[in-house]
């Protein structure tokens, strides 16, 4: 019987663990069961305050399972993915089993080559235009995945985004016991999860357009602002069960290694979905139907520190 084996295993968690999370928390584990790759949400890793509804879990194993298919896939062993196959197993995200062996297509190695070079990038961009080739791009990797990107253009779309996140993040930061478990996540020392410090973005300044999470105290560089007309990306999905939000963190990892491929960076917005006034407000200024499930802001950046991450040996179950 096709069957994956060990390394297939560890290959899979290899790629799985450098998907984003919410805060690098790193809510996954990884496992070999009947023949098949499963990737398991881990309760213990659930933020209890900022992720109460595991939205952020869903999305983030979703963004691994999307790393392990690559990973299959470069072997020779692509796998057919069952979504949630199990109703008696809620924390079972993902079941990878083996389909027929091939080798792997240059689309697929070209992804799979961005996942050790994607990381968030929460420092300003450089003002260069996104050019439209990448923009088909990146709508085209969401909407393979059953997905769909919105490119907002334009001041007035660009202006009610940011007064939709700006208000969710003044909401975010006047919840102390929010803000007591994002400080408890930054990390100043070699830890294998959280945010390190030198990665957080700089304090913020009046004249910036979009929030961004305080995860330190460092001051940007003169002349270095934020872009002034960033390229903003809503992400959505047509429904809003889990199901549905693993399908959106599949869609978010291929839009943000197909970014990486292109020489682009990346970081995520989260707060305007965390707060739901703000996201059913998002939703309505979308003017389509689905649900966002994250904005991204993309651009060119220069490379900064990429996050850290804890063992394969780890997250192995």
């Amino acid at each position: 019987m096709n069957s994956y084996n060990d390394a297939d295993l560890r290959a899979a968690a290899s790629a799985g663990i450098r998907a984003p999370s919410m805060h690098n928390s790193q809510p996954w584990l990884f496992r070999l069961r009947d023949g098949a790759v499963e990737i398991v949400a881990d309760p213990a890793r659930q933020l209890a305050v900022a992720d109460r509804s595991g939205w952020a879990v869903r999305l983030a194993c979703g963004a691994a399972t999307y790393n392990a298919r690559l990973a299959l896939a470069m072997r020779g062993r692509p796998a057919e993915v069952r979504l949630r196959p199990s109703a008696a197993e809620p924390e079972l995200i993902a079941r990878l089993i083996p389909g027929a062996e091939r080798p792997s297509t240059y689309a697929e190695q070209e992804l799979c080559a961005a996942i050790p070079r994607r990381h968030s990038n929460r420092a300003p961009f450089w003002p260069d235009r996104v050019p439209a080739d990448a923009r088909v791009r990146l709508i085209e990797a969401a909407r393979s995945e059953a997905a769909w990107l919105d490119l907002l253009v334009g001041m007035t779309a660009l202006a009610g985004f940011a007064e939709i996140a700006g208000s969710a993040d003044r909401v975010l930061r006047r919840d102390d016991r929010y803000q007591a478990e994002l400080i408890g996540w930054i990390h100043a020392d070699d830890a294998s999860d959280g945010i390190p410090v030198g990665a957080g973005a700089p304090l913020p300044e009046p004249q910036d357009l979009l929030p961004q999470r305080l995860f330190g105290n460092r001051r940007r560089a003169p002349g270095r602002d934020y872009e002034p007309e960033p390229l903003v990306g809503i992400l959505g999905v047509p429904g809003d069960l889990p199901v549905d939000q693993i399908t959106a963190g599949q869609a978010l990892q291929k839009v943000l290694l197909t970014a990486t491929a292109a020489g682009l960076s990346a970081s995520m917005i989260s707060q305007p979905i965390e707060v739901t006034a703000a996201r059913d407000q998002l939703r309505r200024s979308l003017g389509r139907a689905g649900y966002p499930q994250l904005a991204l802001r993309i651009g060119y950046g220069t490379p900064g520190p990429a996050t850290p991450r804890r063992d394969v040996s780890d997250v192995l179950a």
